[in-house]
């Protein structure tokens, strides 16, 4: 049985640090913050190239800026990069600037992200979604140190930056199969620190409640709420596929609703506060494993089976970055098993407004994540796609 709460004097001691907290403090005092605490710490200590694995939403930003600020560039720039939100042009463009003319819209000199960070610290947050080409562009700025601008045919700078990236990636295991360059795994790969996510570290769980529900009730002017011990216990044995953002963002949600009253188990049920392994299972048509703490699987099964919509659940948390491609791309996969690959159907399990159906075929294409349908096609010609939505879809 997991813990609820800590030695009075313990608990104590963690809710005067919680007092003067803020958004780059890494909370906890289980043995697996301490350790990740100390690893940072060590970090800090040089200006190494420092890759950070984990789950989405463990606090791998957290991370990488606590490393900067204990650091000697702390007075510098940090600079945060998320490589899964861009597409490829963009991202390089973003990364290292562009020249005037090189692309349409470029009607100036720009100067990129890496520039901005001189003397400081860039962070590539999920530099695993990476394509093979910014992969070679990355790995080049790693060993020369230079800056060439999209669109220039010669270097125009050289930079003095330290550089963070992290992954939800097995890197190790993509780059065994093509999927990400050896040579750059190992020039990223100086120091890893690894961040475990919140389910291996339960007796967090609850102090991190009570640092986010008074963190809320300020910022939202609501009633400060009590969490029932039966509401306490469910939220520590939940699996928290997206780890403490998910924690965070629930609390925030329950704070809203319950308005100062107490936090009861039927509040959490109206969370849909699942593990997600039904919907993880229909990912490849088969039983999966007996634990899947997959984010992609928790919001489908919360759009599918939960009833709530797709741009209330998903699009937020793609937008936000927290969701990768390929995470998206899983969901969609989701609901064409369930639609037997028609498109208007799956807006209907999304529960989206009937003339949303182009919005979304739209926002697919726009970040490539519009999937082929003829694998999900059944004999069933009831559920096949009418020939008016073959050509949309």
């Amino acid at each position: 049985m997991p813990h609820t709460s800590y030695p009075q004097d313990e608990s104590d001691r963690l809710r005067q640090r919680l007092m003067h907290a803020n958004r780059d403090e890494f909370l906890g005092l289980s043995p697996a913050v301490q350790r990740v605490d100390e690893d940072i710490s060590c970090a800090a200590r040089s200006d190494a190239k420092v890759l950070i694995t984990g789950e989405t939403g463990a606090g791998k930003e957290v991370a990488a800026r606590l490393i900067h600020q204990r650091g000697l560039r702390s007075s510098r720039p940090l600079v945060v990069v998320n490589c899964a939100g861009l597409p490829d042009s963009l991202l390089e463009s973003e990364l290292f600037g562009h020249v005037r003319g090189s692309f349409t819209g470029a009607y100036r000199d720009k100067q990129g992200l890496v520039e901005t960070a001189h003397t400081g610290t860039i962070f590539l947050d999920e530099v695993g979604e990476m394509s093979a080409r910014m992969q070679a562009v990355l790995l080049r700025f790693l060993e020369t140190g230079e800056i060439q601008r999209v669109g220039s045919d010669r270097a125009h700078s050289r930079v003095d930056v330290r550089v963070i990236t992290a992954t939800n990636r097995d890197l190790q295991a993509r780059f065994k199969v093509g999927g990400f360059r050896e040579d750059l795994y190992y020039r990223l790969n100086v120091i890893q620190l690894v961040i475990p996510p919140l389910r291996e570290r339960r007796e967090d769980i609850p102090l991190l409640i009570e640092h986010f529900l008074e963190k809320f009730s300020v910022h939202h002017r609501m009633p400060r709420p009590q969490v029932s011990p039966q509401a306490l216990q469910m939220l520590v044995e939940h699996s928290w596929p997206g780890n403490v953002r998910e924690l965070r963002n629930v609390i925030e949600r329950l704070i809203l609703k319950t308005n100062g009253q107490l936090i009861k188990p039927v509040d959490l049920r109206a969370e849909a506060l699942k593990s997600g392994e039904s919907a993880s299972r229909s990912v490849e048509g088969r039983t999966g494993p007996p634990h899947d703490y997959s984010l992609a699987a928790q919001l489908a099964a919360q759009v599918l089976e939960g009833g709530e919509s797709f741009w209330a659940v998903v699009y937020p948390v793609f937008k936000a970055h927290d969701l990768t491609r390929d995470d998206l791309r899983k969901i969609v996969q989701i609901g064409l098993q369930k639609s037997s690959g028609n498109y208007k159907q799956l807006s209907e399990l999304f529960n989206m407004p009937p003339g949303d159906y182009k919005r979304f075929l739209s926002f697919l294409r726009k970040h490539d994540c519009h999937l082929s349908v003829q694998r999900f096609r059944t004999a069933d010609a009831s559920l096949r796609v009418a020939p008016a939505d073959e050509g949309a879809a």
